[in-house]
């Protein structure tokens, strides 16, 4: 975990999903704002009191989450004063800690998976539906492409608060290496790589070949 300070008022924290899974924290839980994220705010807040002398006592605090990639969290914290709101004074009392929380956005805007033959991306395709993970209900699109003779599967406007999203990500491992793939390479793989499914690549997978 990394805590930044961008102004007097404001701070930057980047979350790794090790970081979750040290604080017993699942995603769908985190962003619900249960009580063990909290916990994990709280913490956030003590640790940049101490390194970077950012008190939040007396302030309203707005936390919004600007993006999530490849298992990295990233929000922000702005502390702010309301003339309605009652001064807090120990910041390590869960009651007294008042969060508005906005999410900007909740979306990936891009995953990419490759396999290394046709097979391991079926049998991935079939895992999923077998138990019962419908890529659409985190998933606005996910296409096919073939280049360099290995298979890309593009996920695109995926919505992480969706709790099959986590169970999907678990089961990548088995059929893929996971990579991390810049925008660039998508834009290079839309254009030299053979589309081969334009949209639904998993369910139209599944449909065929099952």
């Amino acid at each position: 975990m990394k805590i930044e300070k961008l102004t007097e008022n404001k701070i930057r924290i980047i979350i790794k999903q090790e970081d979750m899974e040290s604080n017993n924290i699942d995603l769908h839980k985190f962003v619900l704002k249960s009580i063990e994220s909290q916990s994990l705010f709280l913490k956030i807040l003590n640790q940049a009191k101490e390194e970077l002398d950012f008190n939040v006592d007396g302030y309203k605090l707005l936390i919004e989450t600007f993006s999530s990639s490849d298992d990295i969290f990233i929000f922000t914290i702005t502390k702010y004063i309301d003339s309605d709101f009652r001064n807090f004074q120990n910041t390590s009392d869960k009651k007294n800690l008042k969060i508005r929380k906005k999410t900007i956005n909740n979306d990936l805007k891009m995953k990419i998976i490759n396999f290394n033959n046709f097979e391991d991306l079926y049998d991935f395709c079939n895992m999923l539906f077998n138990n019962k993970i419908n890529i659409k209900d985190f998933c606005k699109k996910n296409s096919l492409y073939l280049y360099n003779n290995v298979y890309y599967l593009i996920l695109e406007n995926i919505d992480i608060t969706q709790i099959n999203f986590k169970k999907f990500n678990s089961y990548i491992s088995e059929f893929s290496t996971y990579k991390s793939y810049s925008k660039n390479f998508e834009y290079k793989l839309k254009e030299h790589g053979k589309l081969i499914i334009n949209k639904n690549a998993v369910t139209k997978i599944i449909n065929v070949f099952s």
